[in-house]
């Protein structure tokens, strides 16, 4: 089958140059893709000074605003428990809020191989399979784990079928090579893991890629005209810039 790859326009077409979020068309499936460089001020975002689950948007967007900042775009990033506990290893700031979850289970997370979506230091973007994360930590500024993986050292995780008929709109994020770059999508259309997966390492050209969530997922991103509301998230991760 032939790959169709093809931009869409945005909103702001004057200004498509600078974007940070693009609508792509491949294999006839819409995807919504919002890349960030490592130079750039890319956070994830759990609790507020109080210790209050932030949850939405527009309470990050206004946590910001005391920085002289704005959020320029969000979406969910992982999975968390019903009190908006991420699941597995979160790491805000530098320090550990929740621990490395190792072991496989039931569900998306526990499909292993699973990883670790890591912002270092300098900016720079990794993706580490959870138990060579856990063996060897990497020193993270920001840090969530998801799972399953979508490409690993540009294979597909091993236990994604072809013809499955679990779709659903779903999320996640790739890194370049050189970990200079991170690429966050989301699907428009219900589409099943191997196909989210082939537009990670075919549409983009990535060989690393983690599954973040589905059904659930939401993107803040005014650039495409997108900002989806629901009940409270737990781990979100965004792109913070001054405001104008």
């Amino acid at each position: 089958m032939m790959l169709k790859l093809a931009l869409v326009l945005g909103l702001l077409p004057l200004a498509a140059a600078a974007q940070t979020c693009t609508n792509t068309i491949f294999n006839d499936a819409t995807y919504s893709v919002c890349e960030v460089d490592a130079a750039q001020d890319l956070r994830l975002f759990l609790y507020d000074a109080q210790g209050a689950v932030l949850g939405t948007f527009g309470r990050i967007d206004a946590e910001l605003a005391a920085e002289g900042k704005q959020l320029v775009f969000a979406m969910n990033a992982g999975m968390y428990h019903r009190d908006r506990r991420p699941v597995g290893l979160y790491v805000e700031n530098g320090e550990q809020l929740t621990p490395i979850v190792t072991a496989g289970s039931a569900g998306n997370f526990g499909m292993r191989p699973n990883g670790v979506f890591c912002i270092g230091p300098d900016g720079g973007f990794s993706i580490v399979e959870s138990r060579a994360h856990a063996a060897n930590p990497p020193n993270c500024r920001h840090a969530t784990q998801s799972g399953p993986l979508l490409v690993i050292d540009g294979a597909y995780h091993p236990r994604f079928i072809a013809d499955s008929p679990s779709r659903l709109i779903r999320n996640g994020v790739g890194v370049s090579r050189d970990g200079q770059r991170a690429f966050f999508v989301m699907s428009s259309n219900r589409v099943n893991f191997l196909e989210f997966a082939t537009f990670f390492r075919e549409g983009l050209g990535l060989r690393q890629a983690l599954y973040l969530d589905g059904n659930i997922s939401r993107l803040y991103a005014p650039e495409l005209g997108r900002n989806d509301f629901g009940f409270p998230m737990g781990p979100i991760v965004g792109l913070a810039a001054p405001r104008p």
